[in-house]
């Protein structure tokens, strides 16, 4: 093995061994009395979906569509903008901070300013969308080919040199990914019906809260088909047609009401003991810091230590479940047919968001990380499992792999040897890359982690919703603040173990 191979396998190795230990530490515990039982009838209600059990199932289906494309457009239209400038470091950190800031928490915020609108919907998913539009664009521009750039004559225009010497280069690129997060957006508008907006994840929620799991069923099957035919029906020359259908859609926006926005940012987001003093003097900034620092030492404390132990065994438990489904899609270990039921299995992992999948956990499992555990895994596992299956059919094998290569199973392995390719062949090919996901996605499984919160489990989320229930906003600006930095700090310390180990997504 060589010394990259050596530090990867160590690396990972000792991710393992702290996840184990903070077992010990976790809330696992199973606290329903017949788990099986619901189960069974979860089971039943989703062979068996009753799509007519409610008259809104298509309004909350074009609801979701219409606010997932356009947070996409206006995203990606102010991220393309941004991306020119990423260079700037002031740029690069007003990015960084508004993207590590979940949608579902600029929807509370929002809620705050609009109420229940669909403006609320539409700025939660396109703030950080458009700074994290901004930092891949920006990416994909740096890694542009600059070679065509040096043969254009100096008189030449700025913007001519950069639309036909690099965004020419990069169109694709860009398109690929504009597409990929207009499936998260979907995602990202389906969860934002958690805290009353009305999109499929607001009837999702009370079809499994009151037991409907029939009607259930049929939203997850809708949810499912339309991530499937995505790219069926997304084809850019219909994207004007149906930007403009989905703005039309959209019940008009309520009015503003700037009285909002003068009390939520000028009054009610300061610490109380600003908000309430006469004078700015000496005492009433002692007081602040030791406002802040009650709240460190208690709440955050808590909230941070248990968002990391989740994170991390999110983290591990996700490596772990992408490694076990990547080969379900693989052409060297199933058949044609098996590649279609694996497809299958793949797409309803990586499609179901983690906050939907954490709320049927609970269900069935009870209050506690378990749940949460189990959706952040299986969401990301799926995702990640995807990526790898795509790596691994592109690989092409030694001549001495353990192939048959006549009849109709040319290509296929060898019965027996499918572990010893996996193990010997396959994995080492793609573990570097693997270990590029799983590091990509960290960040994203501890933005994630946080939001879970909002279910009960007590990461920082737990918290930052009961402050907005209370209308505590001071504490709840806090609390998102100090999820933020924690996010990009995950994100920085991320970044500096692929550079160390040199690992990339290939």
């Amino acid at each position: 093995m060589n010394s990259s191979g050596y530090a990867q396998g160590k690396l990972s190795f000792i991710f393992v061994i702290i996840a184990l230990a903070l077992t010990l530490s976790a809330d696992l515990e199973i606290s329903t009395i017949d788990p099986w039982t619901e189960m069974g009838r979860m089971f039943v209600g989703f062979i068996t979906p009753d799509f007519f059990a409610t008259e809104y199932i298509l309004d909350a289906l074009f609801f979701t569509v219409s606010i997932a494309l356009l947070g996409v457009t206006f995203g990606a239209f102010f991220g393309f903008f941004l991306a020119l400038v990423f260079k700037y470091r002031i740029v690069r950190i007003f990015c960084a901070f508004f993207r590590s800031i979940h949608e579902l928490f600029w929807a509370l915020i929002f809620l705050q300013l609009f109420g229940l609108d669909p403006l609320t919907a539409l700025c939660a998913i396109s703030l950080p969308y458009a700074c994290t539009f901004a930092k891949v664009y920006a990416e994909i521009f740096e890694q542009a080919d600059t070679t065509p750039a040096k043969t254009v004559s100096k008189k030449a225009d700025i913007l001519s040199v950069f639309v036909y010497t690099k965004l020419s280069l990069v169109k694709s690129h860009l398109i690929s990914y504009t597409r990929y997060r207009f499936e998260c957006a979907l995602r990202s508008s389906t969860i934002l019906g958690f805290v009353g907006i009305p999109t499929l994840g607001f009837h999702l929620e009370s079809a499994f809260s009151q037991g409907n799991y029939s009607q259930a069923g049929a939203l997850l099957l809708l949810f499912y088909l339309l991530i499937i035919s995505i790219n069926v029906w997304l084809k850019a020359k219909l994207l004007p047609i149906y930007i403009a259908a989905a703005w039309f859609y959209l019940p008009a926006f309520g009015q503003v009401n700037w009285d909002n926005f003068t009390r939520f940012f000028g009054s009610d987001i300061w610490p109380s003991p600003l908000r309430y003093a006469a004078d700015i003097d000496l005492n009433v900034i002692n007081q602040t810091l030791n406002w802040y620092w009650s709240l460190l030492t208690g709440e955050v404390f808590e909230g941070i230590v248990n968002t990391l132990i989740l994170t991390q065994l999110a983290l591990v438990t996700t490596g772990i479940i992408a490694l076990l489904v990547f080969p379900l899609t693989v052409k060297l270990f199933v058949g044609f047919t098996g590649r279609i039921m694996g497809q299958g299995i793949l797409v309803v992992l990586r499609s179901t968001p983690e906050m939907i999948l954490a709320f049927i956990f609970l269900l069935l499992l009870g209050p506690s990380m378990l749940p949460a555990v189990l959706a952040l895994a299986i969401h990301n596992g799926g995702l990640i499992g995807f990526l790898l299956a795509e790596l691994a059919n592109a690989l092409k094998l030694r001549p001495d792999a353990p192939l048959q290569h006549n009849g109709i199973n040319s290509g296929r392995v060898i019965k027996g040897h499918a572990i010893s390719l996996y193990f010997y062949e396959v994995l080492p090919r793609i573990y570097s890359s693997f270990l590029a996901f799983i590091f990509y996605r960290w960040e994203v499984i501890m933005r994630e982690t946080a939001i879970l919160g909002v279910l009960g489990v007590t990461t920082l989320g737990f918290y930052i919703d009961s402050a907005f229930e209370e209308m505590r906003f001071d504490r709840a600006m806090f609390y998102i603040v100090i999820t933020a930095l924690l996010c990009i700090g995950i994100d920085s310390f991320s970044r500096h173990i692929r550079k160390k180990l040199n690992v990339k997504a290939a």
